[in-house]
């Protein structure tokens, strides 16, 4: 199985959303699509999903054009989507029933779901009751009904507190490793880092950025020290020609320049040996997607265009 994508393009009026974009997805597992609000994540997933008519370009499953009518998928958008007025259970089997399931396989299959996210005492209550939190789990369950091998989530941990972020987490790697084909859309960097194999980073409908995020990484080599210690430590590597980029609880970072970064903290580490400064943390380390995605997008700052 695999998802492929190619020339992807998308245009309201002038405007283009999605330029001429390409990626595949060639084993189960993660792939983050990330980028800023309005970069065209939300445009591409839904044409690739037959929501939204494309242009130019063709999305294929398995070989075969995406259709609604011929791909198990989930989706779960941006924009949550559940009836306010109506019980938990009711509206799930309604909703395993739009996805192929009969009514005792879809109640058998919700209330399997109820029980796994915490929420089955309240599977007779409308979901205008629930929490936020549990209104998304419903959302989520939605989703999942059906056993889809294709899965969309558009900024699924957005709004969660920690202990659902937690179980959202589980759930995620629970999927990928269990064959899933899960396209994740988000803007938490640090989310991506944790899951995603591969990417593609967005930017105005065009990607500024794809491949393996190993490799993306190791291509910038260590170009971050984390320090920590005494302000002595500090002070000590802004004299060395370090530029502090920001200062954390737990400790400090500082750019290191592209060429000798090894040799150059090596010596800055005998000196602070030798001045009795013992640093609790010294780590040499590639920059985080976030920087590198901060740095991609700033590179074009100014250039024209802009995307749905």
């Amino acid at each position: 199985m695999a998802l492929t994508v190619s020339g992807l393009t998308k245009r309201f009026g002038s405007n283009v959303a999605v330029d001429n974009l390409s990626f595949s997805m060639q084993e189960p597992g993660v792939y983050g699509l990330i980028g800023t609000n309005g970069a065209g994540k939300t445009t591409t997933i839904r044409m690739i999903l037959d929501m939204l008519p494309i242009d130019a370009g063709e999305a294929r499953w398995e070989g075969k054009p995406v259709a609604k009518s011929g791909v198990r998928f989930g989706y779960m958008p941006e924009e949550r989507g559940i009836y306010m007025k109506t019980k938990v259970l009711e509206q799930l089997v309604y909703y395993g029933q739009l996805r192929g399931l009969g009514k005792r396989e879809a109640a058998r299959a919700a209330r399997a779901w109820l029980r796994r996210l915490g929420v089955a005492e309240y599977e007779t209550v409308i979901a205008e009751r629930l929490s936020k939190g549990n209104q998304q789990k419903i959302q989520l369950i939605s989703t999942l009904i059906h056993d889809p091998q294709l899965l969309f989530l558009d900024e699924p941990f957005s709004g969660l507190d920690p202990l659902n972020t937690q179980l959202f987490h589980d759930l995620l790697q629970e999927m990928a490793a269990g064959g899933k084909f899960v396209i994740l859309s988000s803007h938490q960097m640090s989310t991506v880092e944790e899951y995603c194999r591969e990417i593609t980073l967005l930017h105005k409908g065009r990607a500024l950025l794809q491949g393996n995020l190993k490799r993306i990484k190791a291509g910038y080599g260590h170009t971050r020290l984390l320090l920590e210690g005494a302000e002595e430590t500090y002070k000590m590597a802004r004299d060395g020609g370090l530029t502090q980029l920001e200062t954390r609880a737990d400790g400090a970072v500082f750019a290191l320049p592209e060429e000798n970064a090894d040799q150059l903290c090596e010596r800055l580490l005998q000196r602070m040996l030798a001045a009795g400064l013992m640093p609790l943390k010294f780590v040499l380390s590639e920059p985080t997607l976030h920087e590198i995605f901060i740095e991609k997008v700033a590179g074009e700052a100014g250039k024209g265009g802009a995307a749905a």
